[in-house]
């Protein structure tokens, strides 16, 4: 088995978090409510703040602050991902064909096993993050432009002021200012 290495300094983190096989159901109702409720009880046991996130049907990207001194995100997105698992099987969700190997292990075929993490380094890094989680919906197609995208936090900043409305339209993420996430 490979050994994975994660870093284990810092409080803030971009994640990404993918379905099993790429399954489209992230942003059904059922789904995002499953969702919403995991990360909610999650929150209560092992607190975390969400700083950015986007929901796209086949997975997700966010980034979270941990208490200071906490780098346990591995147990939080484990606890959400089987929170999740739970409550959208209950609500007549479809598990997906698994493989031997899933089967063996007896897991679900709901996530892929592993997730991506990066620690933000500076602020610099942390904003680049955040375009990033936003511009998602623009960069995969699903919109020409973010503010069409609705479930993201971008709203959120936009009502805070910190990104004017028209931010992110494909001609940006195509031309030269969102080059560098390609």
């Amino acid at each position: 088995m490979s050994n994975y290495r994660r870093w284990r300094f810092g409080q803030i983190y971009f994640f990404t978090l993918v379905t099993y096989r790429r399954r489209p159901f992230l942003t059904s109702p059922a789904a995002r409510t499953a969702l919403r409720e995991a990360f909610h009880s999650v929150r209560e046991e092992r607190p975390f703040e969400v700083l950015a996130i986007v929901l796209l049907p086949d997975h997700l990207h966010t980034v979270l602050e941990l208490p200071h001194g906490d780098t346990d995100y591995s147990t939080r997105w484990r606890l959400i991902k089987s929170g999740f698992t739970r409550r959208w099987l209950a609500t007549s969700g479809r598990d997906g064909s698994g493989s031997a190997s899933r089967t063996h292990r007896r897991e679900r075929a709901i996530w892929q096993r592993r997730f991506f993490e990066h620690t933000c380094r500076d602020d610099r890094d942390l904003l680049r993050c955040i375009d990033y989680v936003h511009i998602n919906p623009v960069k995969h197609r699903l919109v020409e432009r973010v503010r069409d995208w609705p479930w993201s936090s971008f709203h959120r900043y936009v009502r805070l002021g910190e990104y004017p409305p028209e931010w992110g339209s494909a001609s940006d993420w195509y031309g030269d200012e969102f080059a560098a996430y390609e």
